[in-house]
């Protein structure tokens, strides 16, 4: 299978990688290729700004969530109707899980996928130095093909010769542009990150902005030579994330989708898609009521915080949700989703706002972060999406607390990075499952088949 792609890499976070990729894939999908855009890590706010970028969703690719083979059914199934992969990278280009098994790096996804790697560097403070950085990262991994590079806030034309030609003097890369440092182009950031696009609108002008400047600075062409040298991709392995033929919708699952939840893997709705389910959004922020013919409820992640005043006002929407999991639908919360389930959110000053009630306990915003990273887990009861005693592999991220759950409801057993229970098993047939613990579904194909599964059991 013929795939042109590049992964675009950083030395570290905060270089430019995200504004970089972002106006990349604008400015190659404004040329008019179909260009399919994805993210190293368990990431959800970039993502929205590649898929704004290409018209079309940018999916995850993790390395240590899913089992390689998944990784790249999942690459190769996304590709299928694309001109060329644009992948993003996750902090710097080796960072990832530094425990024995690794993943989870930039590198890892690369040689899995063996594409060519994009080098992004700011310079602001350096000029030769920047070859010696460069060096250092061409020569770390020599399975990693450091094929490109990109210079950031670059100074002054002479500040971008002397760096550039001693790159290319030292390491034998080329490198095929840069962005002034005059460039103003910094995404707004809150304390999960950035912004979402949820809450930006449309970015249009921002976009045209910034693929302005892209076609001004780098060499696309060049670019785009790179990526189709890339070698033929091949599966090893038949696929197990996708059906080998197509299911009629035999369910619908409703997904909580708006300005105040919007984190989500594409590639869980789109694997809930393949196995049957039809997927219809709402909104728990400005809809009264749940589609309907739901049989099913997904609540990712998100900023509940942002709008307390909203979903606490919503009555009917929170009655909608609590009489659906008393009729026994499935029900899925992730982190955010958690947070509304539960009987309120209280605010980083202390105020507290009623949720939905259906989770003990208040959600507490704290001044900083929770728990940040990935965490196995073992699922002690049956749910909606697993079953009893099946390995879970997910991520943490959170800034609110709600209090530990007992043994009697508790979802998971967290087993790494520390022991400790994790998440609700509620409702009258265990169908609600609300956990901080948020999940890729590539990483296991039982967990998507089951969700469906479940739901079609409740039309």
């Amino acid at each position: 299978m013929n795939i042109p792609r590049f992964v675009i890499a950083g030395t570290s976070s905060g270089v430019g990688k995200t504004t970089i990729a972002t106006g990349i894939t604008y400015a190659l999908h404004r040329r008019g290729l179909r260009v399919q855009p994805f993210k190293c890590g368990p990431d959800y706010i970039d993502p929205g700004y590649l898929s704004l970028a290409a018209s079309g969703y940018c999916h995850n690719l993790d390395s240590w969530m899913l089992p390689e083979g998944n990784l790249k059914e999942l690459f190769s199934y996304f590709n299928r109707s694309k001109d060329i992969a644009v992948v993003e990278g996750v902090m710097g280009l080796y960072d990832g899980h530094r425990k024995p098994e690794g993943g989870g790096s930039t590198a890892k996804i690369a040689k899995i996928i063996d594409a060519p790697v994009i080098l992004v560097l700011n310079i602001a403070k350096m000029s030769e130095s920047a070859a010696a950085m460069a060096l250092g990262y061409c020569t770390y991994d020599p399975d990693v093909k450091v094929s490109g590079i990109i210079l950031n806030q670059v100074g002054s034309q002479s500040h971008l010769r002397s760096a550039k030609s001693a790159i290319e003097e030292r390491c034998g890369v080329p490198v095929i542009g840069y962005l002034p440092k005059t460039a103003n182009l910094t995404l707004p950031e809150r304390h999960l990150g950035l912004v979402p696009v949820a809450e930006r609108g449309g970015g249009k002008s921002f976009l045209d902005e910034l693929g302005d400047l892209i076609e001004e600075h780098i060499d696309l062409d060049q670019l785009l030579d790179l990526a189709r040298k890339a070698p033929e991709f091949t599966l090893k392995q038949n696929a197990v994330l996708f059906p080998d033929h197509p299911i009629s919708p035999r369910c619908r699952i409703a997904v909580a989708r708006d300005e105040a939840f919007n984190f989500y893997y594409e590639a869980n709705i789109e694997m809930l898609r393949a196995w049957g389910a039809e997927i219809v959004n709402f909104s728990p922020v400005a809809d009264s009521i749940l589609p309907a013919g739901t049989n099913g409820v997904y609540i990712g992640g998100g900023f509940p915080e942002v709008f307390l005043r909203e979903l606490e006002a919503n009555l009917s929407m929170k009655r909608a949700i609590r009489d659906a999991v008393a009729s026994e639908l499935p029900v899925y919360a992730e982190c955010g989703g958690l947070m509304y389930l539960s009987q309120g959110i209280a605010d980083f000053r202390g105020n507290r706002y009623e949720m939905v009630g259906l989770l003990p306990g208040y959600c507490e915003m704290q001044n900083k972060l929770q728990r940040l990273g990935y965490t196995k887990a073992t699922a002690l009861k049956s749910t909606p999406i697993a079953g009893k005693g099946q390995p879970i592999r997910g991520h943490l991220f959170h800034w609110s607390k709600l209090d530990e759950p007992d043994q009697t409801v508790a979802a998971y057993q967290v087993t790494d990075p520390k022991e400790q229970l994790e998440g609700f098993v509620l409702g009258p047939e265990n169908n609600l499952l609300a956990s901080y613990l948020h999940l890729h579904f590539g990483s296991d194909p039982r967990l998507a088949q089951k969700f469906v599964e479940s739901a079609t059991h409740r039309k």
